[in-house]
């Protein structure tokens, strides 16, 4: 790889410099009274800084949409530069967080580096993948730098569980192309549940206010020991129509993949629509997920109202108070529920565990087992009465154990109701539903694992 001409290291070294001033004055305001401190910080986290020629390499690959952009900055006799001890890349989602997500990106990016520490409103996840990791892979052959950086970038995540959902999905087609080894993946939770950090050991918030955190948090995210998780396909056939407003989870698809050899109570047209996603903590029907969709559709009217997490789960309980009354829009074989519940994790609603701690004796007479995040086994329970969802959220009482399955096949009819509530990951949606023919919903389990590190 060859390093930026003379133009362009001079044009970096402004940046940098001008970068400097201002992380003085911006850190300065959020109450750090010397900033000689953030120097030695800075000094103590170099080794997550990947090269300059590599950093502006990547960048001109991802701005441009073409792995070839980033030539110029390479010598196809090898780089003379070291690669970085721990190289990462960090994705953020500023709105998250309350009013501190930007705050926190202007400190990463002074921390390790600008061009390491994306905005997802600029740079998508699968732009970095396609074109960032795709720079790395082109001349890992030639740049052992490159290689190495290649080898041992780690991913985090500054966002909710959705924006580490999002990019989980994106690494998941390095696995579908062979393209090892898969980036793995650290949370800075700034969401509002926070559930897949909490079951990683990342806590369910991140203190601003500890001078130390960012820090912390970075030692841990290269440091952390690697595991696994389960994530969970979900195909839905609906007869005609289509969903409005489908959350970002959910995509039309051209394929149905859904079992034909299994028997169908009800009736299916010769037309039908299909859509598909992916989740990784819960998948649920009923209740729980018209609360959701309440929630969501009220903070969207009403964005004033959501600024941080604590105000987001007030405006939570506060529409669930209005459809606590609702019914589940389509029986099934668990009765008296309102609510059924697909669980992969062992956190749920913002770190409740409503399939509980069963003891032996329990497990051995259900036929069940321990559950773990990377089992190959969905945890399905049923939430009754709004009283007894109250009830097993503040873990007084344990949900109703209905099963454990490795897949999951759901037949939806509407009878009197023209819709079901349904949700992924916190993304809920309005399913129309048909009184003549049935809805199709599969569940499997994706082949491959996702890379996560633990934080603790």
């Amino acid at each position: 790889m060859a390093k930026p001409s003379s133009e362009g290291d001079s044009s970096a070294a402004s940046r940098t410099g001008s970068r400097s001033t201002m992380g003085e004055s911006s850190l300065k305001g959020c109450g750090f009274s010397s900033f000689t401190g953030f120097r030695a910080e800075k000094e103590d986290v170099l080794r997550l800084t990947m090269p300059l020629y590599l950093r502006l390499a990547m960048l001109d690959c991802i701005k441009k949409k073409d792995v070839d952009a980033g030539d110029q900055h390479f010598q196809t006799s090898g780089s003379e530069d070291d690669p970085c001890e721990n190289p990462v890349v960090v994705f953020i989602n500023p709105k998250s967080g309350g009013r501190n997500g930007s705050v926190l990106q202007d400190r990463l990016q002074h921390m390790i580096s600008q061009e390491q520490v994306f905005d997802l409103h600029n740079v998508k996840p699968d732009e970095f993948v396609r074109y960032g990791l795709g720079c790395l892979e082109k001349w890992a052959e030639k740049d052992n730098c490159a290689k190495e950086t290649r080898k041992n970038v780690r991913v985090v995540v500054a966002g909710g569980d959705g924006t580490v959902g999002w990019v989980l999905g994106c690494l998941g087609v390095l696995h579908e192309k062979d393209q090892f080894p898969v980036p793995p993946v650290a949370i800075i939770p700034l969401g509002t549940g926070n559930d897949l950090a909490r079951s990683f050991g990342w806590g369910g918030s991140f203190p601003f206010s500890r001078r130390s955190a960012i820090k912390r948090a970075l030692q841990r995210a290269t440091n952390g020991r690697i595991c696994h998780l389960d994530s969970w396909n979900v195909v839905v056939q609906m007869p005609g129509g289509e969903v409005v407003d489908p959350p970002h989870s959910l995509k039309t698809t051209e394929v149905c993949d859904v079992d034909q050899n299994l028997k169908i109570e009800g009736c299916v047209p010769d037309k039908v629509n299909c859509y598909e996603g992916v989740f990784y903590n819960y998948f649920s029907i009923g209740m729980d997920a018209q609360v959701a969709y309440g929630f969501h559709h009220l903070r969207n009217e009403k964005p004033y109202l959501a600024q941080g997490p604590i105000s987001n789960k007030l405006m939570f309980e506060s529409s669930g108070e209005s459809v606590a009354k609702g019914i589940l829009g389509a029986e099934g074989k668990a009765k008296n529920v309102r609510a059924i519940v697909a669980l992969n994790l062992h956190s749920y609603g913002s770190g409740r565990n409503p399939w509980g701690n069963l003891k032996p004796d329990y497990l051995q007479k259900r036929g069940f087992v321990e559950a773990h995040v990377d089992d190959g086994i969905l945890e399905i329970f049923g939430l009754k009465q709004g009283w007894h969802a109250s009830f097993v959220m503040v873990e007084l009482i344990s949900a109703k154990h209905i099963a454990q399955a490795s897949s999951i096949r759901l037949e939806l009819s509407g009878g009197d109701w023209r819709d079901a509530f349904l949700q992924m990951d916190g993304e809920p949606w309005k399913q129309p539903m048909s009184k003549e023919y049935s809805t199709i919903v599969e569940i499997k389990r994706v082949p491959f694992p996702s890379v996560m590190v633990n934080g603790e």
